[in-house]
């Protein structure tokens, strides 16, 4: 296999022992955006938030699949010299930890995937990446002129602000910090599932679901039992970003299932 990348992250509950846990986030996501989770979480666990290839401060690739991505955790745990962690993955960061654990299942203790399942989806977000690519960041000094610029292709203010959170001030000029041509070309990866046979993980797993979403639904479910036959799913009130939507609900969850 091919080696990982070295990941960026934040850590939070530095001086707590035991098994670590790991938090992937999404597409368009980073650490950052789980700094809140990751440090009520660091109350019980030392946490590393990482970012994913691709995203936030870590290296970009050509390539972004799955098994990839899998590969790049297994650095990070080699690394430090973790022999297992539990890990926490949010849709993309889902997909990726599920094929972790379902590759290498002794190097994961428990599983919490966020709004997503181990199936392939029609929807895409190829729109808004074309929406990213399009905008005129030169010149630009106010995030007010590219929001405006993506408003169109975008017509959902939170969605905007969430997609915004890649744009960068440096040197006195905005940049994507997403690698929008590689999530592009490997679009059609990030909407599916690696085939990867009959593999199972049996360790403890959590599915949870955002009740006005559409990523886990009950047609998801036999890939979920298939692979994950140990799996509970618990939905809760909230669309896809169900972590953000309902942090209070959502740690709840993860903290009694840990």
């Amino acid at each position: 296999m091919p080696q990982g990348l070295p990941l960026s992250y934040l850590e939070a509950g530095e001086t707590v022992g035991g098994t670590p846990l790991l938090v992937l986030h999404g597409l368009f996501g980073s650490a950052r955006n789980w700094q809140t989770l990751a440090k009520r979480f660091g109350e019980r666990r030392h946490v590393y938030a990482l970012d994913l290839r691709n995203h936030g401060g870590a290296p970009w690739a050509p390539t972004m699949s799955y098994p990839e991505m899998a590969e790049d955790v297994l650095r990070f745990l080699d690394d430090r010299g973790f022999a297992r962690a539990a890990v926490v993955g949010h849709s993309m960061g889902g997909k990726t930890a599920m094929t972790l654990a379902l590759k290498h299942p002794d190097r994961v203790e428990r599983l919490v995937v966020a709004d997503i399942a181990p199936v392939r989806y029609t929807h895409t977000h190829a729109p808004f990446i074309a929406a990213m690519k399009a905008a005129d960041l030169e010149g630009r000094t106010r995030r007010s002129e590219v929001d405006a610029q993506l408003a169109d292709a975008v017509p959902e203010a939170p969605l905007r602000s969430f997609l915004l959170q890649n744009l960068v001030l440096e040197n006195g000029a905005f940049r994507w910090r997403i690698n929008l041509d590689a999530a592009g070309a490997e679009m059609d990866k990030l909407i599916g599932f690696p085939d990867l046979g009959d593999a199972r993980y049996e360790g403890p797993t959590l599915f949870i679901g955002g009740s006005r979403s559409d990523y886990i639904t009950p047609e998801s479910e036999p890939e979920i039992r298939r692979h994950f036959p140990n799996a509970r799913v618990a939905m809760i009130p909230g669309g896809h970003w169900i972590h953000a939507e309902r942090p209070e609900e959502f740690a709840e969850l993860v903290e009694g299932f840990l």
